[in-house]
């Protein structure tokens, strides 16, 4: 009987979720919800690690244990007693960033630099040291410095603080045709699209588990530069409605929490300035491919 209860009251909280409202708005972090967000599927999208353009850094959340820092972890990337480090695991500054840019050209690093030396930066100097007769540390020594700056150039700007963080997936064969949001729910990007051009790229962030941005070819059917949400009361900046209820637009809470939240349906844009001159060339009617 007691099983009987537990089965019964299971059955009731899943039935609730699914008839919840599917609408915009950052979703309030409730203890209920992390905990029931953590231990399903990791689509959710709820934690930046989840994200390339994450480094692991302490006290963000991570997306599994094995990315997570541990005193082996650190042990093994510290270097010899004997040689002193220029940059490690665990420094957060310029030129860690500058470093980052460098090993990106290198085709080293994959993610957009962001100033924290954490676990993919030491794999990729350790590859680095590997293929060029260093010891392979982990850490950035003198040596180890000298030899990246001579392989590879100065970082401009845009390679130091590119407006994409995420880097853009292959465009949907969907895509290929006339004026098209392609949204990339594997690389959390969408790319505006003229005739198979890419016009220009942003990072995104879409609904949870609970309330997920529905995928398919869609229109835009109607644009607002000014809108707040009438279910959860949340501006809406730049909106491109192109499923309901479901939008494309800027998100204040994904600009400060990034990957950290979600939201419940749209697609949220971080780079208001980027989405602001997308607004401007949108049409109604112009395609919206929503696709892993």
């Amino acid at each position: 009987m007691q099983r009987q209860r537990v089965i019964i009251r299971t059955i009731g909280v899943a039935t609730a979720v699914a008839f919840a409202a599917t609408a915009c708005g950052p979703q309030k972090t409730e203890p209920v919800a992390s905990a029931s967000s953590a231990s399903s599927s990791p689509t959710a999208g709820t934690s930046p690690e989840a994200s390339p353009s994450t480094d692991n850094k302490p006290g963000e959340a991570s997306a599994s244990p094995s990315t997570s820092a541990s005193p082996s972890a650190s042990a093994s990337t510290s270097p010899s007693p004997s040689v002193k480090a220029i940059m490690a695991n665990g420094d957060e500054n310029d030129q860690v960033r500058d470093l980052q840019a460098r090993l990106r050209q290198l085709k080293l690093m994959s993610v957009a630099p962001t100033g924290f030396y954490g676990s993919k930066t030491t794999a990729a100097v350790k590859t680095f040291q590997s293929k060029n007769a260093l010891t392979a540390s982990g850490s950035v020594d003198d040596a180890t410095w000298k030899k990246i700056q001579a392989a590879s150039k100065k970082p401009t700007a845009d390679e130091l603080r590119p407006s994409t963080v995420n880097e853009v997936d292959a465009p949907d064969p969907r895509c290929m045709q006339g004026r098209v949001m392609c949204i990339s729910k594997e690389s959390r990007t969408l790319a505006w699209m003229i005739d198979g051009k890419v016009v220009s790229t942003m990072d995104v962030r879409f609904g949870s588990e609970n309330t997920p941005t529905r995928e398919g070819v869609f229109d835009v059917g109607w644009k607002a530069k000014e809108w707040t949400s009438t279910i959860y009361h949340t501006p809406m900046p730049y909106a491109m409605f192109f499923s309901g209820g479901q939008a494309v637009h800027y998100s204040a809470d994904f600009a400060a929490r990034g990957y950290n939240g979600a939201s419940h349906g749209c697609v949220n844009v971080r780079d208001k300035a980027k989405l602001s001159a997308l607004f401007d060339q949108v049409k109604v009617g112009d395609k919206v491919v929503v696709y892993w």
